[in-house]
């Protein structure tokens, strides 16, 4: 995710930059044309950034960045000696983490600056959200880009992503490669992470907005408290211009008395101290109609094809952001109704006779609740769910997400996620103390099967005319971390055989 050509930048200009003259050999014409912290990745004239990690230093790798074309390291002093040894010029500076995304800002001309972004912050709702106003921005007359976990988008070029939000390196590189295919706006998920490890440093963006707010990450962030406010971050004049935000959610109201930018708030819920608001709200089974209403009176009829009343939320926030940032609001309503559907967003799996199938992302205890509530409303049978929780990630969701399931579904099928380097049963049975602490009237059937495959098929062999199986945690996923391994598995095609061999029962 890199330009073809980069502009050449002098080596002694970082230097100044940073305030860190070179170490090592003196080369006052080296130029420098790229940047990365992977030595695997590097590419003849490019800047290796040798950052410390858990178990090694990046320095220990600067030989080999070295030999692949690397013409200076970027290091701290731990570092210092082992990258000198490579021949090559070395800058030190006390946290190179810390000043990644201004250098390679620098490095590659502050790419961001020259495109219209927005950024989308919250637990749940970025991905569909960004593809919403990625749709409207196109419906501007924009050429488009999108940052995000489900896709990457430049112009024509299409990418999968590795994380939410790339590494600052990977951020300004693709930036730069959006510049020279012409992107003249781009949407993007901006994540916890991303913000507490400065990923997003050198950064600047037009509008920022605030989906909500639930309980995820606690295996980075202290508690929720610090995981709101790494959130807030986004909205602070170092980062955007202007902030759009959730009302309806409860850190969405605290954000506007914390925010330092100007806010336009929002309500799904049609509250009247928002400034927009949704009216008149239907919802389907194939998706949503309401009117919008704003300042001074202005409206329009809003139809989307996202089922559920969380997406009407997510469909609000992105278009109150593209009139915040200067799309008509007619054109942002014509481009939110031509999304038919994001991976592993609600998405339906075909083939499935008299009854529906469902995968979905969600993977936190408030996205599953959003989603059974919103499939409960088109079920006219069983409501059915085959859910698990990820290994080495925040234990605290998941007899919270086992409790939902049990007490919004009708069948909730407990199986493993990706239990990474974790015992799957152990998983499991934090999921089940959940589901058992809804009181038995009140509790779905509650199935434990291991093995996620089988789970699938039980829950679609089950299934009878009128019952919607809905699929969580891993969406759009195309494999199942294992022990160290990513096994091949998709749930969309899973749950697709499991419906082929139900049709030859």
């Amino acid at each position: 995710m890199r330009p073809t050509a980069c502009p050449v930048r002098p080596l002694s200009g970082l230097a100044a930059l940073l305030g860190a003259p070179s170490a090592g050999p003196r080369a006052p014409l080296a130029a420098v044309t790229g940047v990365t912290i992977d030595s695997r990745q590097v590419r003849q004239g490019d800047l290796y950034v040798a950052l410390p990690g858990a178990s090694s230093h990046g320095a220990a790798y600067a030989a080999q960045a070295a030999a692949r074309g690397a013409v200076a390291v970027l290091t701290d002093p731990a570092g210092r000696e082992a990258a000198v040894a490579t021949g090559v010029p070395v800058l030190v500076v006390p946290d190179p983490r810390s000043a990644l995304g201004q250098v390679a800002a620098w490095v590659y001309g502050r790419p961001a600056d020259e495109v219209l972004l927005l950024g989308v912050t919250g637990t749940s709702g970025k991905s569909t959200t960004t593809f919403l106003l990625e749709a409207g921005l196109r419906a501007a007359g924009h050429r488009t880009g999108l940052v995000g976990g489900v896709e990457i988008h430049a112009g024509d070029l299409n990418f999968a992503p590795t994380l939410t939000t790339p590494e600052a390196s990977d951020l300004q590189g693709l930036f730069a490669l959006m510049r020279e295919q012409g992107v003249t706006a781009a949407a993007m998920e901006v994540s916890s992470h991303a913000l507490a490890l400065g990923r997003v440093d050198g950064v600047f963006f037009d509008v920022a907005l605030f989906t909500n707010l639930s309980q995820d990450h606690l295996d980075f962030h202290a508690d929720l408290e610090d995981y709101f406010l790494t959130k807030a971050r986004l909205f602070t004049p170092e980062l955007c211009r202007a902030g759009v935000v959730n009302i309806d959610d409860g850190h969405g109201r605290e954000l506007t008395g914390l925010s330092k930018v100007p806010i336009t708030t929002f309500s799904a819920c049609g509250a009247p101290e928002a400034d927009w608001r949704a009216q008149d709200v239907r919802l389907g089974a194939d998706g949503s109609t309401f009117r919008v209403i704003g300042p001074g009176g202005v409206e329009a009829d809003v139809s989307v094809a996202l089922p559920g009343p969380f997406n009407v939320a997510n469909t609000l926030g992105a278009l109150v952001t593209l009139v915040e940032a200067g799309v008509p609001l007619q054109a942002a309503v014509h481009g939110v109704g031509t999304v038919i559907g994001v991976p592993g967003r609600m998405e339906r799996v075909p083939g499935a006779r008299g009854f529906q199938a469902i995968v979905d992302y969600s993977h936190k205890p408030g996205a599953v609740e959003s989603v059974l509530g919103a499939l409960r409303e088109v079920t006219s049978g069983e409501l059915i769910i085959v859910l698990g929780c990820g290994g080495d990630r925040d234990r605290g969701k998941r007899p919270m997400m086992g409790q939902a399931a049990a007490r919004l579904a009708d069948v909730a099928v407990l199986t493993s996620d990706n239990p990474r380097s974790e015992d799957p049963l152990r998983i499991l049975a934090e999921m089940l103390e959940g589901a058992l602490s809804v009181p038995g009237r009140e509790r779905a059937h509650v199935v434990v099967e291991p093995d996620r495959a089988a789970a699938i098929d039980l829950a679609i062999a089950r299934a009878r005319p009128g019952d919607v199986v809905v699929v969580a945690g891993k969406g759009h996923e195309q494999g199942q971390y294992v022990d160290g391994e990513v096994l091949p598995f998709d749930d969309r095609q899973v749950v697709a055989e499991a419906i082929g061999r139900r049709g030859h029962m």
